[in-house]
């Protein structure tokens, strides 16, 4: 579950997907542009460091001689999406962690299946071809995202769009599957200026926690003590069979089996 709601997280979830794509000089253009946009974020962080760049990429970044402006674009883009993936993980781990979901079924959810067991743990137990058909997936979606098929009205971040932005997804021939994945059944309301600029605050501000969240229940459960709170958590939760489970494995070891079934790598 939790791979699967990575995935989607790579289709993004805000403000950024609804809208089409504006030229990037309106969204990030510079250094000037960049501190506007740390000024009036209104999160603790922006309101007491504000425009914080100790590396000098926004004034001096040029990756890949894509220029200044491409590269902060690129790192926009890049915060976006590791937001997005780290609040879909996050809550992800929270669902996987519940007993209704890692305990035992009537019906093992997969081949290999151990109930109670870690978020992690339980990725590694999946059967490699599953793991692979997910990779596969989310490649899809990440391709679709940076302009795979040429989508309608696409720009991509480093030539002017919008960082963030992620296409709705169309066919070009008849019978083609089209979905819009921010508002897949055209219900939402339409968003002023405004409230489309709020959006986007919002969603930066959880993202950036979203990541500190999801690396400290990791951490938490790699190193049991390692996050005080979330210990004292652990531990008030643990009598009543919730909690942060422990894990010693390696998670990156989780994707060798695809590498053995499928003989990647091998010589």
């Amino acid at each position: 579950m939790q791979a699967v709601v990575l995935a989607l997280a790579l289709t993004g979830a805000s403000a950024f997907v609804a809208q089409p794509p504006v030229s990037q000089s309106v969204a990030v253009n510079g250094v000037e542009t960049l501190k506007d946009l740390a000024e009036a974020n209104g999160d603790f962080l922006g309101k007491t460091i504000g425009f914080w760049d100790p590396l000098k990429l926004g004034s001096e970044g040029d990756f890949w001689g894509l220029g200044n402006e491409a590269t902060i674009g690129y790192l926009r883009h890049a915060e976006i999406k590791h937001g997005r993936v780290a609040m879909a993980g996050f809550l992800g781990f929270c669902v996987q962690s519940l007993p209704i979901v890692a305990g035992p079924h009537l019906l093992d959810p997969y081949r290999g299946y151990v109930p109670n067991v870690s978020p992690q743990e339980q990725w590694d137990n999946i059967p490699a071809i599953a793991k692979f058909q997910i990779l596969v997936f989310i490649g899809m979606l990440e391709s679709y995202g940076e302009g795979a098929g040429s989508p309608e009205g696409y720009v991509h971040y480093t030539k002017g769009g919008l960082p963030g932005y992620y296409p709705p997804i169309a066919g070009k021939g008849l019978g083609q599957i089209g979905l819009n994945l921010y508002d897949p059944f055209g219900i939402l309301p339409e968003q002023t200026p405004a409230e489309k600029e709020r959006g986007r605050q919002v969603e930066i501000n959880n993202g950036r926690l979203a990541m500190l969240g999801l690396f400290s229940l990791l951490s938490e459960s790699s190193a049991p003590g390692a996050v005080p709170p979330l210990t004292i958590m652990d531990n008030i939760l643990e009598p009543f069979g919730l909690g942060i489970k422990p894990y010693d494995g390696d998670v990156i070891k989780g994707f060798a089996n695809i590498y053995t079934q499928f003989d990647i790598f091998n010589t």
